[in-house]
């Protein structure tokens, strides 16, 4: 499962640029003995809390591809780390212990600069229970709790802590065991990001957990991290009362789901409606030949309203949204092959300044 939440017009330079320093968890001090050998250990990291984060790499015979959690292999070279994210502790001697990776940024991200976020997860084969959060806090400086087993977000702001949370949601829960998963999100800049933090960052209470597999001792959610990075982005600004078509949402014959393809595409138009409050937006479904006039007319609204569907569940306001449905009457190429009337099954659109 991929999650991808922004379309990337990235040179290759800018892809390259990882900002994200020893991402990978492969320069240490020293091979792991233990696997709570993180903090103190791993080049550039450092555990914020009292919460001992594991390590594990193949330099080690002992905490390597096996470890206490199960089997995995890095996703990235020799090495990946490991962290609790959520902890069910009956005696309540524990109440809301959680693991957390800190990690230095190369440079302070630029302010107003748009940038890829992405970590690569992978829920332990012994874990009892999958989350449907995990998030990245950005600071501007790095945290030092080491009284505490868990960042309450609240109390970081009353101590006025500097710092930007960016949340990773998946409501089936983060549930792979047997390969790794990628999150990615992408966010605007405001120029004070030197640090990151990623774990669970909500209470006990509102962690919304999965049961994955039979109880055993101890019961808790764990997940493998590995191949940080955070890259910048140069994006293209679309003009408006301009009609586009999405070039990568192309529909299959008598369908109007969205292909995995599509969705960078629909995550670069979000990305300039949400920082442009004052544009609407016109969609526009359309359909190639084949079939009758109702419904062709049904299934063009269908794809228009997917695409608006999209960008409302991402956060944009249902008002600033029209979809319409032109079935066959407005072909793009003639529908006189396959090809072409695949290109005929497509998605336009127009902005508006309000």
């Amino acid at each position: 499962m991929r999650f991808v939440i922004f379309f990337l017009l990235c040179t290759p330079l800018l892809m390259a640029q990882n900002l994200v320093k020893n991402p990978s968890f492969e320069n240490s001090d020293f091979c792991p003995t233990t696997h709570g050998d993180f903090n103190n250990n791993v080049t550039f990291w450092s555990t914020p809390t009292n919460g001992t984060s594991d390590y594990y790499s193949r330099c080690s015979a002992r905490f390597g591809d096996m470890n206490p959690h199960g089997i995995q292999k890095p996703h990235h070279k020799k090495a990946y780390a490991g962290i609790v994210t959520y902890y069910e502790n009956k005696h309540n001697t524990l109440p809301n212990y959680r693991e957390y990776l800190q990690g230095e940024l190369k440079t302070p991200l630029t302010k107003g600069t748009y940038y890829s976020i992405k970590a690569r997860i992978s829920l332990a084969d012994k874990a009892n229970y999958a989350v449907n959060e995990l998030s990245v806090v950005l600071l501007e400086n790095a945290l030092q709790l080491n009284h505490e087993v868990n960042i309450n977000l609240n109390n970081l702001k009353a101590k006025n802590v500097t710092f930007t949370h960016l949340p990773f949601l998946y409501k089936p829960g983060f549930r792979v065991k047997d390969n790794w998963m990628t999150l990615e999100k992408t966010f605007k800049a405001s120029g004070f990001e030197t640090y990151l933090c990623i774990g669970n960052f909500n209470s006990d209470i509102k962690t919304k957990k999965i049961k994955v597999s039979k109880s055993f001792l101890p019961l808790e959610s764990y997940y493998y991290i590995d191949n940080i990075s955070i890259t910048p982005i140069k994006t293209k600004s679309y003009k408006t009362k301009t009609k586009y078509t999405f070039k990568t949402l192309l529909f299959n014959f008598n369908e109007a789901h969205l292909i995995k393809n599509a969705i960078t595409e629909l995550d670069k138009l979000y990305n300039q409606l949400q920082n442009k409050p004052k544009l609407t937006i016109e969609i526009y479904g359309h359909t190639d030949d084949i079939g009758t006039i109702k419904r062709n007319n049904e299934l063009s609204l269908q794809r228009a309203k997917a695409v608006a569907t999209y960008l409302i569940k991402k956060g944009l306001n249902s008002s600033r949204i029209k979809w319409f449905g032109f079935g066959a009457k407005f072909p793009l190429t003639k529908n006189n092959s396959t090809s072409n009337r695949s290109l005929n099954r497509r998605v336009e659109f127009k902005l508006f300044n309000q």
